[in-house]
C-alpha cells in the first residue's frame, strides 16, 4: 500500500505543535536562516522539540532551507545543516544545487517547488541525484502530474491549499528588481504581484483601473484528494507558513477528515503516521485566511483563478444589507453574528472595506465606525470571534489506538499493550491472589482502571481479559501496572522510529539543459560545480548577482487577457492580434505585458 502524507506548515513551535496535535502526518518548518520565509524562522532547540513531539506519532519535521546561497553562507549553512540533522530533523527542503557538494550528514533531501519542477526531465533528474521527495509545481494540471509519476519512482509532493505565487515557484524576480535587492530566492519577496495596477493598452488607453490585476485567488484542492492521489501525488502540503496557531489548527483539521475520508477502506494507501484525532470544533475552511477558492490548473485553465479586486482575506458570504440608519445596518442573513465579528465588504469605489461589529439586536449591526452601505450590498465575515475561541482553546486529541490483553501468572498478574502500529510491549508483577465477593464489580474495576489512559498519548480500543477466577485486584495495583507500561511502550515507540536516509546520487546523469542563464540561479561556486559535474557547459551567475536589464521579472501561466476575456484564440476575439501588447502601472513603475499565446504564457517585464 502506497503511503501518504498530510504535509502542514508551521511559523513556529507552537503553529509545528498545533499541526500535529490536528492531524499532520509532517510538517515543514524554517531554521533560523536560509529559508524562503524569512520572518519565519526558528532556533535549533524549538526544531529539537518539535521533532521529538511528532516522532512520538512517526511524524516527520522537514526543515526548510530553500533560499539560494552566497558563497561567503556556504559554511554557515553546512554547520547549520549538520544541527539540524542533530536535533532530529527528518529531511531538508532545498533550492541551491550547491548543498548537494557540501558534507552532509545522512538526511533526506527534498527539492523545493522553488527548483521549477513542470517536467518529466526536471523530475527524473532530481530522482537521480538523490533527493527523496520532489514538490511540484503549482501550475501542473492532473494530466500532468500522472505523466510525471508514471515515468519517476520519487515521492511527489504537491500543494493542496493556501495562496499561490503567480509566478512559477523559482523565476520571480520583480521583488528583487524593483525593491532595492529584496530577492523572493532569498526569503524577501516584496510580494509586487498584490498590488492595485492600471492596465493600458499599446495605444496607451486605460482598460482597467487599481485592480489586483497579479494577485490570484487561493488553492483549494480538498474536493480532489482522491484524484491526486490516483494522478500519483503521495504528500498533500497546505501552504501557509507566516499564518497563525488558529489557520494551522482549522485547515489541517479539515483536510485530516477530507483525507481519511479516502484512506479508510482503501486498499491502495494507507496513512503515514499513527493517532486518531479528537475535535471540540468543527473544521471550516471559509472560517480561516482566504481570497475565495481556486482548483488553479488542476483540472484546466480556467478565468476563475484571480482575485482582481482585494488580496485580502474575503472570508463567507454571510448575508445582504437592506437598510441602515445613522447606527446600524439591517441585514437579510441566516447566519448568526456575534459581537466582535469582523465584517467586510466591496465599496462603491470597488476597495476592499471592512468593519468590526460592537453590538447586535436581531438583523440590526452596530459597527463600531459606521459606514455608508448601499442596500443590495453583499457582507461577508472573514473574521468569527465564536470560531477563534473554539481554536483558542484545547480543540483536539491525538490519541495511539492500543490493544490491552490482561492475564494471570502463576505467581501474579501480567498485562501487555500492543499499539497500532504492533509494538508491543508486556509487564508481569507478583501479586496476591484474592477471590473477589463481587464478581461484576471486581471486572469493572480492572476495566476501567487499565483503560485509564487520558493523559497520555495512547487511547485503548479493546481490552481482554484472561483469568481463571474472578479475582479482587486493588486499584493502586492495577494504576501501577498501567503508569509503568506505558512508559515502556514510549520507550520502545521512541527506540522503534526511524529517520529516512539521504539517497546516494547518481553523478554522472546529464542535466536536462547544457546551459543555464540566470533563470538557473547559480549564486555560489558549489552550486556552479554541481551543473557543470552534470554536463552543463555555460552556466550564468543568478539575476541576485548579476542584475539582467531584459530581464523576464516574472513568467507566469496566469494571462490578463484571458482573465478579462481578450483571449486571441477565444471564438469572440480571434481577430484580435496575438502580439496585442498591454502595461501595468502602478506609481511610477510600468511593467510590459508579454504574450506567448503559444504556450498560453504570460512574461512580465520592466518598461525600457
Amino acid at each position: 500500500m502506497k503511503t501518504i502524507e498530510l504535509l502542514s506548515p508551521a511559523k513556529n513551535l507552537e503553529c509545528g505543535l498545533a499541526a500535529i496535535n490536528h492531524g499532520a502526518d509532517a510538517l515543514y518548518i524554517g531554521a533560523s536562516k536560509f529559508g524562503a520565509r524569512a520572518a519565519a524562522g526558528n532556533s535549533i532547540q524549538d526544531i529539537a522539540e518539535l521533532a521529538k513531539y511528532a516522532h512520538k506519532y512517526n511524524a516527520r519535521v522537514y526543515t526548510a532551507l530553500n533560499t539560494i546561497l552566497y558563497d561567503n553562507e556556504l559554511d554557515e549553512a553546512q554547520k547549520l545543516i549538520w544541527q539540524l540533522y542533530e536535533a532530529g530533523a527528518d529531511a531538508l527542503i532545498v533550492q541551491d544545487m550547491g548543498i548537494l557538494q557540501m558534507d552532509l550528514p545522512p538526511i533526506a533531501l527534498h527539492a523545493s517547488t522553488q527548483t521549477d519542477n513542470r517536467s518529466v526531465e526536471k523530475v527524473k533528474f532530481l530522482q537521480d541525484v538523490g533527493f527523496s521527495q520532489v514538490v511540484l509545481a503549482r501550475e501542473l494540471s492532473l494530466q500532468q502530474i500522472k505523466e510525471i509519476s508514471s515515468q519517476t519512482t520519487v515521492p511527489l509532493e504537491f500543494f493542496v491549499h493556501g495562496a499561490l505565487c503567480v509566478c512559477y515557484s523559482g523565476q520571480c524576480y520583480i521583488s528583487a528588481a524593483l525593491s532595492g535587492g529584496r530577492s523572493a530566492n532569498r526569503g524577501e519577496c516584496a510580494q509586487y504581484c498584490r498590488l492595485p495596477y492600471d492596465l493600458f493598452d499599446e495605444e496607451g488607453n486605460l482598460l482597467q483601473r487599481k485592480k489586483h490585476l497579479l494577485s490570484l485567488k487561493d488553492m483549494n484542492l480538498s474536493d480532489h484528494i482522491q484524484d491526486l492521489l490516483d494522478a500519483g501525488v503521495s504528500s498533500l502540503k497546505i501552504e501557509g507558513r507566516l499564518k497563525d496557531a488558529d489557520y494551522v489548527k482549522n485547515v489541517t483539521a479539515f483536510y485530516r477528515q477530507k483525507l481519511d475520508a479516502v484512506l479508510d477502506g482503501s486498499d491502495k494507501y494507507k496513512k503515514s503516521s499513527s493517532g486518531k484525532c479528537h475535535y471540540s470544533f468543527t473544521p471550516n475552511l471559509e472560517k480561516s485566511f482566504h481570497r475565495g477558492s481556486t482548483t488553479y490548473f488542476l483540472e484546466g485553465r480556467s478565468a476563475e483563478i484571480s482575485s482582481f479586486e482585494t488580496p485580502k482575506s474575503v472570508g463567507e458570504e454571510v448575508g445582504v444589507i437592506t437598510g441602515m440608519n445613522k447606527n446600524y445596518l439591517i441585514i437579510d442573513t441566516e447566519h448568526e453574528i456575534h459581537n466582535g465579528d469582523g465584517l467586510c465588504f466591496l465599496n462603491p469605489q470597488h476597495d476592499f472595506t471592512g468593519f468590526r461589529v460592537n453590538r447586535v439586536e436581531g438583523n440590526r449591526i452596530y459597527p463600531l465606525e459606521m459606514f455608508n452601505i448601499k442596500s443590495g450590498t453583499v457582507v461577508y465575515r472573514n473574521y468569527d470571534i465564536e470560531f477563534e475561541k473554539q481554536l483558542s482553546k484545547k480543540s483536539s486529541e491525538r490519541k495511539i489506538a492500543v490493544q490491552l490483553l490482561f492475564s494471570e501468572t502463576p505467581t501474579g498478574f501480567q498485562l501487555s499493550m500492543t499499539d497500532e502500529d504492533g509494538n508491543k510491549v508486556n509487564l508481569m508483577k507478583e501479586s496476591a491472589k484474592e477471590l473477589a465477593k463481587n464478581e461484576e464489580k471486581a471486572v469493572e474495576t480492572i476495566c476501567t482502571q487499565l483503560s485509564k489512559l487520558g493523559t497520555t498519548d495512547f487511547e485503548a480500543v479493546s481490552l481482554d481479559l484472561d483469568l481463571s477466577k474472578p479475582y479482587f485486584i486493588p486499584s493502586s495495583f492495577l494504576a501501577e501496572l498501567r503508569r509503568e507500561l506505558v512508559l515502556e511502550l514510549e520507550d520502545k515507540r521512541s527506540l522503534n522510529y526511524k529517520r529516512e536516509n539521504r539517497i546516494e546520487g547518481d553523478n554522472s546523469v546529464a542535466y536536462p539543459e547544457s546551459a543555464l542563464s540566470y533563470l538557473g540561479n547559480v549564486s555560489n561556486k558549489l552550486s556552479e560545480a554541481f551543473y557543470k559535474q552534470h554536463g552543463v557547459t555555460l552556466v550564468k551567475s543568478a539575476f541576485e548577482l548579476e542584475p539582467v536589464e531584459d530581464a523576464k521579472l516574472m513568467l507566469t501561466k496566469h494571462c490578463i487577457k484571458y482573465s478579462l476575456g481578450m483571449c486571441p484564440k477565444e471564438s469572440s476575439h480571434q481577430k484580435m492580434k496575438p502580439s496585442f501588447a498591454l502595461s501595468l502601472q502602478y506609481k511610477e513603475t510600468i511593467l510590459d505585458l508579454e504574450f506567448d499565446c503559444a504556450n498560453c504564457e504570460m512574461t512580465v517585464l520592466k518598461k525600457k
